[in-house]
């Protein structure tokens, strides 16, 4: 069976593809803002392909992230490499 099959009298055809999956499944990675190398956002705006962010998610960039709340644990991470003692006093 063709993946590319036009709607009947329409003359024109839909191109169905398997959608990866880039979620862990619950749902959650979609509420939030993620962190991910700006080298890898700007590259990922020019060819459209995929990043990964630090917690694992993996997606094509599109949306927003000012209107979303940090991933927390992105900001776990993060905070663990600025701060590799694990001591949460800021001088």
């Amino acid at each position: 069976m063709s993946t590319l099959e036009p709607e009947r009298g329409l003359g024109t055809g839909t191109l169905v593809e398997p959608v990866p999956q880039t979620s862990h499944g619950d749902g959650d990675h979609e509420r939030f803002a993620h962190y991910v190398q700006k080298d890898k956002i700007m590259e990922s705006a020019l060819s459209g392909s995929p990043v990964v962010a630090l917690c694992g998610k993996v997606w094509v960039p599109g949306r927003d992230p000012k209107k979303y709340p940090v991933c927390p644990m992105c900001k776990e991470i993060f905070d663990g490499l600025n701060n590799p003692d694990g001591d949460d006093k800021k001088d």
